[in-house]
């Protein structure tokens, strides 16, 4: 591939990826603020699931479902709310579940942009499961405070016990499915790999969690789990960059398992 090709090429798969990450998280805020609403409707305790606060589709900021949390905490419903806090989260998590499997699997290998486009929804996915944990675990506020307040939980409960579950999904993505990603959809373009490290990894670390909470300078709990964001950031630019002589024979190693079973 000449250098033109090479340049072609990456303008164009960043211009996807952007249009991408901004379709599927129109749709994954969109579906996450009706659910927690849906679900506050069948328990009772909405008048119709269709009153969600509606913010930017871009950015994704201003969005609200619309549920009077402090109403039931009031009336001593605190299981109510935690339910309807946490049903979103279930299904960013199934989501992200199936996608990781479908992208191991082998089903979708020789389809480029189905791997991308099931490799991105993973994405747009886990970054709603990392921004709440651990970037939120002691958030006084939003699903995971919910969670905490309903249940009457310590922070530290879920945070101890969801953030490994969370650094294990980020281990196959970033372990497994990276390098078969390079594979697949970069082929021969070394910038095209480094577009999938960079928009993936500020898409998931930074985009909407970090780069809000970790600016409000507050030395508290809240603010240091802001801080994994940045730090996941880099560790993931350092360690899973295509130079590396792991991913290197990650892919080789997928290559050849391709060849074979084709």
């Amino acid at each position: 591939m000449n250098c033109r090709q090479e340049i072609r090429s990456a303008v164009v798969y960043a211009l996807a990826v952007i249009a991408t990450c901004i379709i599927l998280g129109a749709i994954s805020v969109v579906i996450h603020e009706h659910i927690h609403s849906t679900t506050a409707y069948l328990m009772g305790h909405m008048q119709s699931p269709w009153g969600i606060e509606w913010g930017d589709l871009i950015t994704l900021d201003g969005w609200d479902e619309g549920v009077s949390y402090s109403a039931m905490f009031s009336a001593g419903q605190g299981v109510d709310a935690a339910i309807i806090a946490v049903s979103p989260l279930i299904m960013h998590t199934v989501i992200v579940i199936a996608g990781l499997y479908l992208l191991l699997s082998g089903a979708i290998f020789r389809n480029k942009w189905l791997f991308h486009l099931t490799f991105w929804l993973v994405i747009v996915n886990m970054m709603a499961l990392v921004a709440y944990m651990p970037e939120r675990a002691f958030s006084l506020h939003g699903d995971i405070g919910n969670i905490n307040h309903g249940l009457s939980l310590t922070p530290w409960l879920l945070f101890c016990v969801l953030t490994p579950l969370i650094v294990l999904g980020l281990y196959y993505l970033y372990g497994r499915v990276l390098p078969r990603m390079y594979a697949v959809v970069a082929g021969e373009s070394r910038w095209v790999r480094y577009e999938i490290l960079i928009f993936s990894a500020f898409y998931l670390f930074i985009f909407r969690g970090s780069i809000h909470a970790a600016l409000s300078i507050s030395f508290d709990m809240q603010w240091v789990t802001s801080l994994f964001g940045y730090a996941a950031f880099v560790v993931v630019l350092y360690f899973c960059r295509p130079g590396m002589s792991w991913v290197i024979t990650a892919e080789k190693k997928f290559v050849e398992m391709e060849d074979n079973t084709a």
